[in-house]
């Protein structure tokens, strides 16, 4: 989002988890899914989901099975993982301003926070408290409308 002068944005890696793991929560109803099945359909390179599965398995997210019918399954119900322990799992954050909360300085470097600095900090609390509510099962269900 280039419109403000703070940095707003989404990696890829943080996107592309939540896509891995919506395939995921789709197709994990009958057997573990594999990382290359979810490479294949979603088009994320097999090698930056394995590093995204490290993390997301390490925060307990995933659960992986090894073997010929291996792969990956959700830890929790669709409707417990929200979008945030998703980022969080994932090292991403969604900062609308460069400078930290508790600092006396501004993202300009002067002494005093930027004019606009309190209208920034307000839209970073709005966008985190949206993933916050927002769970898989909500991706699941907007993309199942779709489909059907």
């Amino acid at each position: 989002m280039p419109l403000f002068k703070g940095k707003m944005k989404l990696t890829s890696k943080g996107r592309y988890a939540v896509m891995a793991l919506v395939d995921l929560a789709r197709f994990d109803t009958i057997n573990p899914v594999s990382l290359r099945d979810i490479s294949l359909r979603q088009g994320i390179s097999l090698d930056y989901l394995e590093q995204i599965f490290s993390k997301l398995k390490k925060n307990q997210i995933v659960k992986s099975t090894r073997g010929t019918q291996g792969g990956y399954v959700l830890s929790k119900k669709p409707n417990e993982i929200k979008l945030t322990n998703i980022f969080n799992a994932v090292d991403e954050k969604v900062k609308t301003v460069q400078c930290k909360k508790e600092s006396k300085k501004g993202c300009n470097g002067k002494a005093t926070k930027c004019v606009t600095h309190n209208l920034w900090d307000e839209l970073e609390t709005h966008i985190n408290s949206f993933f916050e509510k927002k769970s898989l099962e909500d991706l699941l269900k907007n993309n199942s409308e779709r489909i059907n």
